[in-house]
């Protein structure tokens, strides 16, 4: 890499309703010095993902995006879709569609709330291994360092009838020892349970979810911006 510099804004996804916690995000407007660069600087920016928006279209309120972890690109993720939807709003150039490699996203907004929602599928998702357990307890006793290959998503109810979870995830093989929050995650376990969750992961952040008709699942939160800073690449 040159020495070359890009502009990465950072802003933290799923924060609890004082803003605390929450999943940090980079984004990057892509451009010739990002393009077919984008996976060396997702490694070296070292957030769980990071956001390349390829193309805003102001007039049909769309948004390509591109999406990678530390170690390769997704198709589709949780918590870089709100972010970028929330911060595209706040950026006073909002979108009601993410145009991402598994399929369009569709975004909603409440910039009064600094919550952003997007509709997703299950399938969109990556395969995990679903680790559920009888207490948050259990849950918090997990070491990260145990899991070395794989996606294991391990869960436990706070209170099953408000459909409230505790929830740590673990990907190695994404390049992530521990994802604060993981919102395709929570979409596939939404589908998996049948029902709307309110999900705890992490150290602190916050996922709300819906279950929608034909297979679709609301996911979203509450995002706010943390900083912008000066990469050298």
């Amino acid at each position: 890499m040159s020495d070359e510099s890009i502009e990465v804004v950072v802003v933290r996804v799923f924060t609890d309703e004082r803003g605390v916690n929450g999943n940090e995000l980079g984004i990057v407007r892509s451009s010739a010095v990002t393009a077919q660069r984008e996976q060396p600087i997702a490694t070296a920016l070292g957030f769980s993902e990071t956001v390349f928006v390829d193309e805003l279209d102001e007039e049909r309120f769309e948004a390509a995006i591109r999406i990678f972890t530390p170690a390769r690109e997704l198709p589709f993720a949780g918590h870089p879709s709100v972010g970028t939807a929330w911060w595209l709003a706040e950026s006073r150039t909002p979108v009601g569609v993410l145009r991402e490699k598994a399929g369009d996203v569709l975004v909603e907004v409440d910039e009064e709330q600094e919550v952003a929602w997007v509709r997703a599928r299950a399938e969109w998702a990556p395969d995990f291994e679903w680790l559920p357990l009888q207490s948050p307890e259990d849950v918090e006793a997990l070491d990260a360092l145990a899991f070395t290959t794989g996606h294991h998503y391990a869960y436990a109810w706070i209170d099953e009838e408000e459909g409230r979870l505790r929830s740590r995830m673990f990907a190695p093989d994404m390049g992530i020892i521990e994802d604060e929050a993981t919102g395709a995650a929570a979409v596939a376990l939404t589908a998996r349970l049948g029902r709307s969750l309110r999900i705890e992961q992490g150290v602190g952040s916050e996922l709300m979810t819906e279950l929608l008709e034909d297979g679709w699942v609301r996911v979203g939160g509450r995002t706010v911006y943390d900083r912008t800073i000066d990469a050298t690449l």
